[in-house]
């Protein structure tokens, strides 16, 4: 109700029906049908697919820390938007979200071939990393390369933005969510899996390497058309998952994903507002304000670790917890027999 509210001008919540469901032709009208509506909407497609992004990163790697940001997979999107800008290549917006995945997919390719192609999920994390950062000086001799024009639009595209966004932008979309959504239902039962190491699931009938692959072009296609259309909205990815974990503690992947695709649309439409009217007459980025507020909030929701976290650690403390194959077996230590009775 605020986003479709608030603003200039401000139309009281008791006309927001007739505005949206009469097609009211006053100015009022207009701007919520066709300005206000679509920035909402498109805000929570962004965040539902950042957020379900996020979390099978990190339910793929085993590390609450793998977010689109630090794996190339953003600023890969983010260099393949930007490149035909500086470089004068027009491109017909139908084939926008193409260079953006093309983007990603070169930042995503990249990782997996430095790690070896998905030896193990801490080699992933760290080259990633690495991989973003020689992505992210190859976006800044770009912006060295643009005119005054081309850097204002691509220093507001680089922090995400949602400004002037139109019914277009959401409705080139639904073709990569209709590609996305199934991918994910049969995914998150993968990630279960995968949560218990990779000789767990080789054991198990999963093949970590290809699983590890098959996450990272999942990602790679819920990121890509967001970045695309709103630019990389920052730390998205990394929040919405540990909120889900955090309402959530004792289920698994196959219940976290949704709640954390539910989580990372709040989380955007949330800041949008803020980048919105904080300011105003002037805009500020919404990936500025979900770095700004979700990178605390989610070192914070990490140390917290849930709501019985204090419970699970006492049960841990006992060794009365039941684990994934039953109760804790003795130590072998335990029944080893000592110095003086093996020598008799």
């Amino acid at each position: 109700m605020c986003a479709l509210s608030l603003g200039t001008p401000y139309v009281p919540p008791h006309r927001l029906a007739a505005a949206v469901l009469d097609g009211d032709t006053t100015l009022a009208g207009v701007v919520v049908t066709e300005l206000r509506v679509p920035r909402l909407v498109l805000a929570l497609i962004a965040g539902s697919c950042l957020g379900a992004a996020g979390l099978v990163l990190q339910e793929a790697l085993r590390n609450p820390l793998a977010v689109p940001e630090m794996l190339g997979v953003s600023s890969g999107a983010a260099l393949g938007v930007a490149a035909p800008l500086v470089l004068t290549l027009s491109l017909p917006a139908a084939v926008q979200p193409l260079s953006a995945i093309g983007g990603a997919a070169l930042g995503g390719g990249l990782t997996l071939l430095a790690a070896g192609l998905g030896r193990g999920p801490s080699a992933v994390l760290l080259t990633g990393a690495a991989v973003a950062a020689a992505l992210q000086a190859a976006l800044l001799v770009l912006m060295v390369m643009a005119d005054q024009l081309d850097l204002q639009l691509i220093y507001r595209y680089l922090l995400g933005s949602l400004s002037a966004r139109t019914w277009d932008d959401v409705a080139g979309l639904w073709s990569w969510l209709l590609v996305a959504v199934p991918a994910l239902v049969l995914c998150a039962p993968v990630l279960s899996v995968m949560r218990l190491g990779d000789e767990d699931a080789e054991a198990l009938g999963v093949r970590a390497q290809r699983a590890r692959i098959a996450a990272l072009a999942i990602a790679v296609v819920l990121i890509a058309p967001v970045t695309a259309v709103c630019g990389p909205v920052a730390w998205v990815g990394f929040l919405a998952p540990h909120l889900a974990r955090w309402f959530n503690p004792a289920t698994g992947a196959v219940r976290w994903l949704p709640w954390s695709a539910a989580w990372g649309a709040v989380v955007v439409a949330v800041a949008d507002v803020p980048a919105r009217l904080a300011l105003a007459p002037v805009e500020t980025p919404a990936g500025a304000w979900t770095a700004l507020l979700g990178v605390p909030a989610g070192v914070a929701l990490m140390r917290s670790g849930g709501p019985d976290a204090k419970g699970s650690t006492r049960k841990r403390a006992h060794g009365d917890e039941p684990g994934l194959h039953g109760p804790r077996a003795a130590s072998p230590a335990s029944s080893e027999p000592t110095g003086t009775e093996a020598a008799r």
